[in-house]
């Protein structure tokens, strides 16, 4: 096998992952629906031949850590050259029934070398709700249409569209997903004919062993141990009871070892989520730690084994609802998974470990929105004020693509000044987001951290808890209603824990002047307006 040295690898990773880049541009610009054109609640990866993840775009940690299942799913489907398979079934590799996977073999010479893989959520797909994420279903069919990797034919993409709520949205988000993994086979053939065959497959093999080097390198420096830690979920759409996450984290040499054992059974409602979620969570953990210079691969996590009880909450079976697991729950587990690995490591306080899933729609319209909130301090500085944080990645929907698209009016959108744990660093604020519905329509609310408070680290004090208004009444963390015009729909999304006791408060103004937080740390009104705009998304202090 062809060897290259350092620096024609690192020209290699930057081609294939731009490669992956630009199958996410295609993808955002070509799609109709807001939930990706604006929001870009969608990921991209390359895979090379056996089913091994090469490179991925920077998009969303919760897709990009299940692709693997899902294309192994359709790998054993025998799939052939110019074929393209669609599936978003938990039970297959899926996620949740909205994630919509596309995976098309890549065979620029006639031969497969690898898949393109495109994964979007799309804002309806059937379902008992409007918006395919009802707070209230306790079996994977009130959640929507189940699509098993299948080929998607003319005739399998007629049958999708019968099956949703807006067909004209659906189809056009689908054909941008196709031009997406069109694009990616464009681009290898290029890459191929400009650096030869050999050199790209010898690339595909060395950044994933490089991946698995520097990831062994980083657990070989954590001391061998078992660090345990637990917390909760509020409820699961059927009651408000908290629903427990135990994990202990096992390092040994240069292996990781994720237990979940203790955790609780699966539940009557929708927060359960399949283990290709708990494994995204798991691997977002370890990324974090790892910073920005170690490529995302399959190699990079192969230094890690997730065990899950059969039937549990993170690992549950058919046919449990999951609609709220991919994005509740996930939150949840890593945020228990980074409470263990705070015995051991430097990371951030918690953020506001919920996704704030807020989902509003009829028969004709669909409106799906994630709200950032605080992030965690840690030990380098203030967190960020509204973002998004940990397995989400995406941006808002601006206010006037919203109200251009839907029956609805944005009445107050700002940051929750003080919201944010204190501390030696202050944790990131959330943010308040107020809606006027025009007409009927139907909500439902996906949303944690309502009764228990973001916590701090190191001393620092817990963020604000987020509460969810219908007019004057507070709903719980998990909700449905039925809306009449002039109905206000309010969120406000929880605060950041602060990290750090003793010593003066660092102020997010000041620590924007000595350089230390990113663009939404601006001083006084102007802060406010860019933190209001499309925000720049940071992760969970992954280096997104």
């Amino acid at each position: 096998m062809l060897k290259l040295d350092p620096i024609t690898l690192s020209v290699m990773a930057s081609a294939l992952a731009g490669i992956a880049e630009e199958m996410g541009t295609v993808l955002v610009r070509s799609a109709y629906s807001s939930n990706i054109k604006e929001r870009r609640d969608c990921s991209t990866a390359l895979f090379d031949a056996a089913g091994q993840m090469v490179a991925q775009a920077e998009h969303i940690p919760v897709h990009l850590g299940a692709m693997p299942e899902a294309v192994a799913a359709v790998m054993a489907k025998d799939p052939r050259p110019g074929e393209v398979f669609a599936i978003n079934d938990p039970y297959s590799g899926g996620t949740h029934l909205p994630d919509i996977t596309l995976v098309s073999p890549l065979a620029p010479f006639g031969e497969i070398i690898g898949y393109a893989v495109t994964r979007a959520h799309h804002s309806d797909v059937g379902g008992a709700r409007p918006g395919s994420m009802p707070a209230d279903s306790s079996e994977i069919y009130e959640e929507g249409l189940v699509i098993p990797p299948v080929r998607l034919t003319d005739d399998i993409l007629e049958v999708i569209l019968a099956n949703v709520r807006t067909p004209t949205i659906r189809r056009g988000d689908l054909r941008a997903q196709v031009a997406a993994n069109r694009l990616a086979e464009e681009r290898l053939r290029e890459l191929c004919e400009r650096r030869g065959l050999m050199m790209v497959l010898a690339a595909f093999d060395e950044l994933i062993a490089y991946g698995e080097r520097l990831a062994r390198e980083a657990i070989r420096a954590l001391p061998d141990g078992r660090y345990e830690a637990e917390s909760e979920l509020e409820g699961d759409g059927q009651s408000e009871r908290d629903i427990p996450i135990r994990v202990a984290v096992t390092i040994s040499g240069d292996t990781l070892t994720f237990d979940f054992a203790g955790t609780s059974d699966a539940v009557p409602g929708n927060v359960n989520c399949p283990l290709a979620v708990t494994r995204s969570a798991c691997y977002f953990a370890f990324k974090l730690l790892l910073g920005v210079k170690v490529p995302a691969n399959a190699g990079t996590y192969a230094p890690i084994t997730v065990l899950a009880p059969a039937g549990s909450l993170v690992n549950v079976r058919r046919p449990s609802a999951v609609a709220a697991g991919n994005v509740e729950t996930s939150q949840r587990i890593a945020d228990t998974v980074l409470l263990a690995l705070a015995n051991i490591a430097d990371v951030p306080a918690q953020g506001q470990g919920t996704m704030n899933v807020l989902t509003i729609g009829s028969p004709e319209w669909t409106y799906v929105e994630t709200l950032g909130g605080g992030q965690g301090a840690s030990s380098r500085g203030p967190g960020t004020s509204g973002v998004h944080v940990g397995m989400t990645n995406t941006l808002n929907t601006p206010i006037e693509a919203l109200e251009l698209e839907f029956p609805l009016r944005v009445e107050r959108y700002e940051l929750l000044d003080g919201s944010g744990g204190e501390g030696l660093h202050r944790g990131g604020d959330g943010l308040v987001r107020s809606i006027r519905v025009l007409a009927p329509a139907t909500l439902s609310l996906l949303t944690d951290r309502r009764h228990h408070s973001p916590q701090g680290l190191r001393g620092g004090g817990p963020g604000r808890r987020g509460r969810n208004l219908l007019n004057s009444e507070e709903l719980p963390a998990k909700a449905i209603h039925e809306l009449q015009a002039s109905d206000l729909i309010s969120i406000e999304t929880p605060g950041g824990g602060g990290w750090g006791a003793g010593g003066r408060t660092v102020l997010r103004d000041e620590a924007a002047e000595e350089g230390t937080v990113s663009s939404c740390g601006q001083q006084g009104a102007d802060r406010r307006e860019r933190c209001r705009a499309h925000a720049p998304v940071g992760g969970g202090g992954d280096g997104r």
